[in-house]
């Protein structure tokens, strides 16, 4: 959140979703984990990824691709047949994962409300 890729939201956000979260073992430079994501299942076979983060110091070692598959093993568990992102960053690593953009409108109504448009995301979806 401090260097502007997370939204910045109150704790009590993150403290409702902490269920939904995924860490990364081991520790990024200055303490921390080293990447976290959260998937949340939308229902209706739709789910969303979101809180996607791999510090800086970690970055390049193959984090975010292993929290990345272990996210998508989480929603395919949850019978999700779609998922969902949202970036302001390049999606390379979404990308070599196989998403792909879509309109806002093909994803679930709620998350897609709730996108920050003064971030600039751009919404992408993986078919499983």
């Amino acid at each position: 959140m401090a260097s502007g890729e997370l939204r910045a939201r109150p704790l009590g956000h993150y403290l409702a979703s902490v269920g939904e979260f995924l860490l990364a073992e081991g520790t990024a430079p200055g303490g921390g984990p080293a990447g976290c994501v959260a998937v949340r299942d939308e229902g209706a076979g739709a789910a969303v990824l979101h809180n996607f983060c791999v510090a800086h110091g970690s970055q390049g070692r193959g984090i975010g691709s292993a929290l990345l598959r272990a996210a998508l093993a989480r929603a395919r568990r949850c019978s999700a047949a779609r998922v969902f992102t949202a970036t302001t960053g390049s999606a390379v690593l979404f990308v070599r994962h196989g998403f792909a953009p879509v309109a806002p409108e093909q994803a679930p109504a709620a998350w897609a409300a709730a996108l920050d448009p003064s971030r600039g995301s751009q919404v992408y979806a993986l078919t499983l």
